[in-house]
C-alpha cells in the first residue's frame, strides 16, 4: 500500500533553514509528480510545492518562491523540501502527497518559526 513518511521538522528561529523529507513505497515513485503541502493552526490546507515526476519543472506558491526548493531522488523513493529564510508565517504542519488515483498523505512533520 501507499505510505509516505515525513521527517526533519523542529523548531528553529526566524531566517532559519530546515530541510524536509519524505519517503515513499508502495508505488513506482519515479512515475508520479510529487507536492508538499502546510496546514497552519485553525486554517486550510495548502499547496506548497510539485516537482515533476523526472524532476523537470517545479513550481512554488508565491509565498515561498526564492526561499524554499522541492527536489527528488527517484533512486531513494525520497522527495525533500530545503526551506530557509523561514519566518513565523511558515509555522505549519508539512505534509507530502502523491496522485496515486485519490490523493495518499504522509502523517505530516511540524514546522515551529519562532525567537
Amino acid at each position: 500500500q501507499v505510505r509516505l513518511v515525513e521527517s526533519g521538522g523542529g523548531l528553529v528561529e526566524p531566517g532559519g533553514s530546515l530541510r524536509l523529507s519524505c519517503a515513499a513505497s508502495g508505488f513506482t515513485f519515479s512515475n508520479y509528480a510529487m507536492r508538499w503541502y502546510r496546514q497552519a493552526p485553525g486554517k486550510e490546507r495548502d499547496w506548497v510545492a510539485t516537482i515533476a515526476n523526472n524532476g523537470a519543472s517545479r513550481n512554488y506558491v508565491d509565498s515561498v518562491k526564492g526561499r524554499f526548493a522541492i527536489s527528488r531522488d527517484n533512486a531513494k523513493n525520497t522527495v525533500y523540501l530545503q526551506m530557509n529564510n523561514l519566518q513565523p508565517e511558515d509555522t505549519a504542519v508539512y505534509y507530502c502527497n502523491v496522485r496515486y488515483g485519490p490523493d495518499f498523505w504522509g502523517q505530516g512533520t511540524q514546522v515551529t518559526v519562532s525567537s
